[in-house]
């Protein structure tokens, strides 16, 4: 992929390969929630930066409470919701619902507007506000993602065309990255940092060689590389 060309993260960069949930795990296990939400993201077509979004937010919500003391589908779900209105990649709430109870309840069809969808669409909504309350209406975050497509884009001109075509580097670090904000411990961690260290991981994954590394001045990862 030439970096050159484009800043946007599709899709196609990102997913490569579907998520898979281990569903014999333990219910209260917040992982399951988190993974589950990665594919609520991806059924609801969001945006990567999206489900990015969601994923922080999530993480500082449980920073702040008790996890014991939330339903942990709820405030997946709303995490969702309100980072499609912070990315401006609005999504329907019905469909949040439709989505988060099909994930809950395999082959269910989508909820008729009766009690149950009213009483799932106030707790949704009463939920934001629970969240922009314990977040003190801070919700701008900065992703490691702009600073990915840069230290790519530098990494890029430190190999021939030939080897940088060969593997997908581009594509796993972006999948890294993604599977990384299931994490809670991204939060203790710069944006930049967290970018090297998937592009770091892509790059030993495929056994990858940086040229020229002990003679540079500056390096790919560097902050001088970035614009």
């Amino acid at each position: 992929m030439d970096l050159g060309r484009s800043n946007r993260f599709s899709r196609r960069m990102v997913y490569g390969a579907t998520l898979a949930v281990d569903w014999t795990a333990d219910d209260g296990e917040i992982e399951v929630q988190i993974l589950v939400r990665g594919i609520e993201g991806i059924k609801l077509d969001a945006q990567p930066l999206t489900i990015a979004t969601a994923s922080i937010l999530f993480h500082r919500f449980f920073k702040e409470a008790d996890v014991g003391g939330y339903d942990v589908y709820l405030i997946a779900s709303t995490t969702l919701y309100l980072a499609g209105k912070v990315k401006d990649d609005p999504l329907k709430i019905r469909d949040v619902i439709n989505v988060t109870h099909n994930t809950l309840h395999r082959g269910s069809a989508p909820l008729e507007l009766g009690d149950e969808y009213w009483n799932m669409r106030d707790a949704i909504v009463q939920a934001e506000l629970l969240i922009m309350r314990m977040l003190k209406f801070e919700v701008t975050i900065t992703h490691p993602h702009k600073f990915m497509f840069h230290y790519l884009k530098s990494l890029e001109s430190w190999f021939s065309k030939e080897e940088w075509s060969r593997v997908p580097l581009t594509k796993t670090s972006f999948a890294f990255l993604q599977d990384f904000h299931f994490e809670p411990s991204i939060l203790d961690y710069t944006p930049q940092h967290v970018a090297v260290a998937c592009i770091n991981l892509a790059l030993q994954c495929y056994g990858m060689q940086v040229p020229y590394t002990d003679e540079a001045e500056i390096l790919w990862y560097s902050s001088e590389s970035l614009p």
